[in-house]
């Protein structure tokens, strides 16, 4: 697998490197934006881990233009902000997901191994056909990977999607929030922050963007729950 890092630190780019090539990545870096975007149409890596703040053209401009042009490159942010704002942004842009800066380099590289398996999970084959999922007035197509609230289209990152469709499957079941990481992100630990509580958080935003009802509740101190009414 190859994956591009794109940091304007050269230590921080030499030391993901190293672990990277030491995990058995193959590594190619940039030092800024644009030399990004010419290395992902040159090279195409599997996966680029991409700083927010760089020069010529940032993290946020990278992951914007690529999904402009409809490209679902995986993609890993880094930000040395941890605001909620912060993170919003990138989310918006498009990233898969985010890592706040500092950061172990063991969850780094766990969130990494959740990307390739979420973008590596098999594809519909053809004769396949997989039932829209539906609880009140939320639809969310696997074959399609369109989800509607109502008649209004939600556009969802890949994790947002992986996490939406998890709990419709479950629908009024509570999920603890060790269930979740391990279902959606693929291991159990406890992240950097409060990454899940952000991301249940936006899909909370866009889910209820006109004012509808919350679906998405809080189960406080075990987890999270798809139901009419909060518990």
């Amino acid at each position: 697998m190859k994956i591009l890092v794109v940091d304007d630190d050269q230590a921080v780019r030499e030391s993901l490197r190293r672990s990277l090539i030491f995990n058995g990545y193959t590594v190619i870096l940039a030092t800024d934006g644009e030399e990004a975007l010419k290395l992902i149409a040159e090279e195409r890596p599997d996966l680029a881990i991409l700083d927010v703040m760089m020069p010529k053209k940032d993290g946020l401009d990278v992951c914007r233009e690529l999904r402009s042009h409809g490209d679902d490159l995986p993609i890993l942010l880094l930000t040395a902000r941890d605001s909620v704002e912060e993170r919003v942004a990138g989310l918006d842009a498009g990233a898969d997901d985010y890592l706040p800066k500092p950061f172990a380099l063991e969850e780094l590289l766990a969130r990494t191994r959740s990307l390739f398996r979420r973008a590596a999970r098999p594809a519909i084959q053809e004769g396949e056909t997989r039932e829209p999922l539906r609880f009140e007035d939320l639809t969310l197509n696997p074959e399609t990977r369109d989800v509607f609230r109502g008649d209004r289209q939600i556009s969802l990152t890949r994790t947002e999607f992986a996490l939406l469709e998890l709990l419709m499957n479950n629908p009024r079941k509570v999920l603890s929030r060790n269930t979740i990481l391990e279902e959606v992100w693929g291991y159990d630990f406890p992240t950097s922050g409060n990454a899940l509580e952000v991301y249940i958080g936006y899909l909370r935003r866009k889910t209820e963007a006109n004012n509808e009802t919350r679906l998405i509740h809080t189960v406080r101190g075990v987890g999270y729950a798809l139901r009419e009414t909060a518990p």
